[in-house]
């Protein structure tokens, strides 16, 4: 079992130096773009409803009554988790980087009592974990490894200044940073529905990214949160942990749910994709696995590019 997580460490160490989600890097940790902070914010937002929430860290959009973005515009991965409120209970889809208090701002959107559910349990999904008591998650050895935290070896890459935009929030010390361990209160299982009142939640198990990697449905009213399974930009298919054949069985099986959808809501940079990308999706990886498209080679990966996102792949 040692064995088992020391593998698991090195791998979410791996992760956390090449994880940039939204930029291409280089081996050393550094953007390829460092210029992403000065092309912020991204246009897409001036599109969508900003909620005034007085936070320095965080930034919170309504996409739809009763779902909230709340977005972390100042460091390159651009993670966005969510906010959905029913009414009786909320759920907080991701929360993370643990840079600033998403309990804070989650509070402030709403009184109700909020459940925590991962979309996987990369350090960049998890960072708000320890500042609630209610947290669901798969049962997979990944999760339960990932569970314990990690130290502030991680702040290194994630805090690191190039990965900066602007200031961190009062009291936050790079050398200090770290993932703190949090304890799942129950164990998710793949169509389990999550009921919060009036609205109804339906888990759907993605693995690829990650071993424990899952999807949101609502059905009613089709939005479905897509974690890292999908996003616009270069979507990361390189660590350790990924798993291709699981990633090409859990994209088809999200495009079987395109024709009911209304809106896709991705966990990095933008918080709106329409439903035609998880069929862009499948085909391009069907085109990868066939070798009927090229990659460009930097780095160590293979980025296969289209129109929207791209495939980032190890060198086999």
């Amino acid at each position: 079992m040692e064995q088992f997580q020391k593998q698991y460490a090195l791998a979410f160490l791996l992760t956390v130096l090449t994880c940039a989600c939204g930029f291409a890097q280089t081996s050393t940790g550094e953007p390829l773009r460092p210029q992403w902070c000065r092309e912020l914010p991204r246009p897409e937002y001036a599109k969508l409803e900003r909620v005034n929430i007085n936070a320095d860290w965080f930034e919170v959009y309504r996409i739809r009554p009763g779902v909230f973005a709340i977005y972390e515009p100042h460091q390159f991965e651009e993670v966005i988790s969510y906010l959905i409120l029913g009414s009786k209970r909320a759920l907080l889809f991701d929360t993370g980087l643990g840079i600033g208090r998403i309990s804070d701002v989650s509070a402030r959107l709403t009184r109700l009592p909020i459940t925590v559910l991962n979309s996987h349990t990369h350090f960049d999904h998890t960072g708000g974990n320890a500042e609630f008591f209610d947290i669901l998650d798969e049962d997979t050895p990944f999760t339960r490894t990932n569970e314990q935290g990690q130290s502030n070896i991680y702040s290194r890459d994630a805090l690191a200044p190039e990965r900066i935009c602007g200031h961190l929030p009062p009291g936050v010390q790079a050398n200090s940073y770290s993932i703190r361990p949090f304890r799942v209160s129950h164990r998710v299982q793949d169509g389990e529905r999550i009921r919060l009142g009036n609205r109804e939640l339906e888990i759907i198990f993605t693995p690829g990214h990650t071993p424990d990697s899952l999807s949101l449905l609502d059905r009613k009213h089709g939005l479905l949160f897509t974690g890292d399974t999908f996003y616009p930009g270069p979507i990361y298919l390189f660590t350790p942990e990924t798993d291709f054949d699981a990633y090409t069985k859990s994209v088809a099986r999200l495009a079987k749910l395109a024709p009911k959808l209304k809106l896709l809501l991705p966990a990095h940079n933008v918080p709106v994709a329409t439903p035609e990308f998880l069929d862009r999706l499948e085909k391009a990886v069907a085109q990868v696995r066939s070798g009927a498209v090229r990659p460009m080679v930097t780095e160590g990966r293979r980025e296969y590019s289209f129109q929207g996102f791209s495939l980032l792949l190890a060198i086999n």
